[in-house]
Protein backbone atom coordinates (compact mmCIF):
# COMPACT_ATOMS: atom_id res chain seq x y z
CA UNK A 1 0.00 0.00 0.00
CA UNK A 2 1.31 3.45 -0.90
CA UNK A 3 2.57 5.27 2.24
CA UNK A 4 0.63 8.49 1.60
CA UNK A 5 -2.61 6.60 1.06
CA UNK A 6 -2.04 4.53 4.22
CA UNK A 7 -1.30 7.69 6.20
CA UNK A 8 -4.46 9.40 4.94
CA UNK A 9 -6.61 6.43 5.97
CA UNK A 10 -5.03 6.34 9.44
CA UNK A 11 -5.36 10.10 9.81
CA UNK A 12 -9.08 10.06 8.87
CA UNK A 13 -9.85 7.14 11.22
CA UNK A 14 -7.93 8.63 14.17
CA UNK A 15 -8.87 12.31 13.81
CA UNK A 16 -12.29 12.28 12.14
CA UNK A 17 -11.16 15.14 9.90
CA UNK A 18 -13.05 15.86 6.70
CA UNK A 19 -11.05 14.89 3.61
CA UNK A 20 -10.66 17.92 1.39
CA UNK A 21 -10.97 21.07 3.48
CA UNK A 22 -9.47 19.76 6.71
CA UNK A 23 -7.19 16.80 6.10
CA UNK A 24 -5.62 17.51 2.72
CA UNK A 25 -5.04 21.17 3.66
CA UNK A 26 -3.54 20.38 7.07
CA UNK A 27 -0.34 22.22 7.88
CA UNK A 28 2.57 21.51 10.20
CA UNK A 29 2.10 24.91 11.85
CA UNK A 30 -1.28 23.71 13.16
CA UNK A 31 0.25 20.92 15.24
CA UNK A 32 0.78 21.54 18.95
CA UNK A 33 3.46 18.94 19.59
CA UNK A 34 3.49 19.57 23.35
CA UNK A 35 -0.23 19.20 24.01
CA UNK A 36 -0.63 16.64 21.20
CA UNK A 37 -3.50 18.40 19.48
CA UNK A 38 -4.09 19.47 15.94
CA UNK A 39 -5.85 22.76 15.18
CA UNK A 40 -8.34 22.72 12.30
CA UNK A 41 -8.40 26.39 11.20
CA UNK A 42 -10.88 26.09 8.33
CA UNK A 43 -13.85 23.78 8.04
CA UNK A 44 -17.27 23.24 6.54
CA UNK A 45 -19.00 24.68 9.64
CA UNK A 46 -18.17 27.44 12.14
CA UNK A 47 -17.83 24.80 14.87
CA UNK A 48 -15.44 22.95 12.57
CA UNK A 49 -12.66 25.24 13.78
CA UNK A 50 -11.45 23.03 16.60
CA UNK A 51 -8.63 21.20 18.33
CA UNK A 52 -8.40 17.48 17.58
CA UNK A 53 -6.47 15.16 19.91
CA UNK A 54 -3.56 13.34 18.28
CA UNK A 55 -3.51 9.56 18.85
CA UNK A 56 -0.24 7.70 19.36
CA UNK A 57 -0.23 6.32 15.82
CA UNK A 58 -1.03 9.71 14.25
CA UNK A 59 1.77 11.24 16.33
CA UNK A 60 4.23 8.68 14.91
CA UNK A 61 2.88 9.27 11.41
CA UNK A 62 3.32 13.05 11.82
CA UNK A 63 6.89 12.70 13.09
CA UNK A 64 7.80 10.71 9.97
CA UNK A 65 5.87 12.94 7.55
CA UNK A 66 7.12 16.21 8.97
CA UNK A 67 10.66 15.19 9.84
CA UNK A 68 12.60 18.33 10.67
CA UNK A 69 10.18 20.64 8.84
CA UNK A 70 8.30 23.10 11.06
CA UNK A 71 6.02 24.55 8.40
CA UNK A 72 4.25 23.56 5.23
CA UNK A 73 1.70 20.99 4.13
CA UNK A 74 1.55 17.68 5.94
CA UNK A 75 0.40 15.90 2.78
CA UNK A 76 2.55 17.45 0.08
CA UNK A 77 1.94 16.67 -3.56
CA UNK A 78 2.99 17.70 -7.04
CA UNK A 79 -0.16 19.74 -7.63
CA UNK A 80 -0.89 23.40 -8.29
CA UNK A 81 -1.73 23.86 -4.61
CA UNK A 82 1.32 21.95 -3.37
CA UNK A 83 -0.82 19.67 -1.22
CA UNK A 84 -2.71 16.45 -1.73
CA UNK A 85 -6.16 17.01 -3.23
CA UNK A 86 -7.54 13.48 -3.56
CA UNK A 87 -6.83 9.80 -3.00
CA UNK A 88 -10.02 8.65 -4.73
CA UNK A 89 -8.30 6.55 -7.39
CA UNK A 90 -6.09 4.78 -4.82
CA UNK A 91 -9.06 4.25 -2.53
CA UNK A 92 -11.19 2.71 -5.30
CA UNK A 93 -8.30 0.44 -6.27
CA UNK A 94 -7.71 -0.71 -2.68
CA UNK A 95 -11.43 -1.22 -2.12
CA UNK A 96 -11.73 -3.29 -5.29
CA UNK A 97 -8.65 -5.40 -4.43
CA UNK A 98 -10.01 -6.05 -0.94
CA UNK A 99 -13.42 -7.01 -2.32
CA UNK A 100 -15.19 -4.33 -0.30
CA UNK A 101 -18.54 -2.80 -1.31
CA UNK A 102 -18.62 0.34 -3.45
CA UNK A 103 -20.59 2.21 -0.82
CA UNK A 104 -17.43 2.22 1.33
CA UNK A 105 -15.73 5.59 0.79
CA UNK A 106 -12.90 7.37 2.60
CA UNK A 107 -15.42 9.55 4.40
CA UNK A 108 -16.58 6.37 6.19
CA UNK A 109 -13.39 6.74 8.26
CA UNK A 110 -14.83 9.94 9.72
CA UNK A 111 -18.06 8.13 10.53
CA UNK A 112 -16.05 5.31 12.14
CA UNK A 113 -14.21 7.88 14.29
CA UNK A 114 -17.48 9.39 15.49
CA UNK A 115 -18.98 5.97 16.20
CA UNK A 116 -15.94 4.80 18.19
CA UNK A 117 -15.83 8.09 20.09
CA UNK A 118 -19.51 7.89 21.06
CA UNK A 119 -19.25 4.21 22.02
CA UNK A 120 -16.15 4.87 24.08
CA UNK A 121 -17.34 7.99 25.89
CA UNK A 122 -21.13 7.77 25.76
CA UNK A 123 -20.97 11.56 25.62
CA UNK A 124 -22.67 13.23 22.65
CA UNK A 125 -21.23 16.67 23.56
CA UNK A 126 -17.68 15.27 23.29
CA UNK A 127 -18.46 13.82 19.86
CA UNK A 128 -19.98 17.10 18.67
CA UNK A 129 -16.94 19.08 19.83
CA UNK A 130 -14.37 16.64 18.43
CA UNK A 131 -16.07 16.49 15.04
CA UNK A 132 -17.11 20.12 14.75
CA UNK A 133 -20.86 19.50 14.73
CA UNK A 134 -23.39 22.17 15.68
CA UNK A 135 -26.45 19.93 15.78
CA UNK A 136 -26.99 16.97 18.11
CA UNK A 137 -29.08 15.41 15.32
CA UNK A 138 -26.01 15.32 13.07
CA UNK A 139 -23.85 13.80 15.80
CA UNK A 140 -26.52 11.18 16.52
CA UNK A 141 -25.63 9.55 13.18
CA UNK A 142 -22.78 7.92 15.06
CA UNK A 143 -25.08 6.17 17.51
CA UNK A 144 -25.63 2.52 16.61
CA UNK A 145 -27.53 0.91 19.45
CA UNK A 146 -26.56 -2.70 19.91
CA UNK A 147 -29.40 -5.08 20.74
CA UNK A 148 -27.31 -6.87 23.34
CA UNK A 149 -26.61 -3.57 25.07
CA UNK A 150 -30.36 -2.84 25.19
CA UNK A 151 -30.98 -6.33 26.61
CA UNK A 152 -28.36 -5.81 29.36
CA UNK A 153 -29.92 -2.50 30.36
CA UNK A 154 -33.42 -3.98 30.43
CA UNK A 155 -32.31 -7.01 32.42
CA UNK A 156 -30.48 -4.77 34.86
CA UNK A 157 -33.47 -2.50 35.36
CA UNK A 158 -35.78 -5.52 35.62
CA UNK A 159 -33.61 -7.01 38.37
CA UNK A 160 -33.65 -3.68 40.18
CA UNK A 161 -37.42 -3.33 39.71
CA UNK A 162 -37.97 -6.87 41.05
CA UNK A 163 -35.72 -6.16 44.03
CA UNK A 164 -37.48 -2.85 44.72
CA UNK A 165 -40.94 -4.44 44.49
CA UNK A 166 -39.89 -7.30 46.77
CA UNK A 167 -38.26 -4.94 49.27
CA UNK A 168 -41.31 -2.64 49.27
CA UNK A 169 -43.67 -5.59 49.83
CA UNK A 170 -41.57 -6.82 52.76
CA UNK A 171 -41.45 -3.34 54.24
CA UNK A 172 -45.20 -2.88 53.92
CA UNK A 173 -45.89 -6.33 55.39
CA UNK A 174 -43.64 -5.63 58.38
CA UNK A 175 -45.24 -2.22 58.99
CA UNK A 176 -48.78 -3.55 58.55
CA UNK A 177 -48.07 -6.61 60.68
CA UNK A 178 -47.13 -4.48 63.72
Amino acid sequence: MHATFRDVVIFVRDTGMRNKKELFRSRIEDIDWTDRVFFVPDSKTPNGRRFVPISDRVLELLKIRCGERREGWIFTAFSASGHLTTVDKKFRQARREAGLPEKLVLYCGRHDYGTRLLQGTGNLAVVMRAMGHVSPATAMKYQHPELEQVRRVLNGTNVMATFTAHFTAQLLNSKLGK
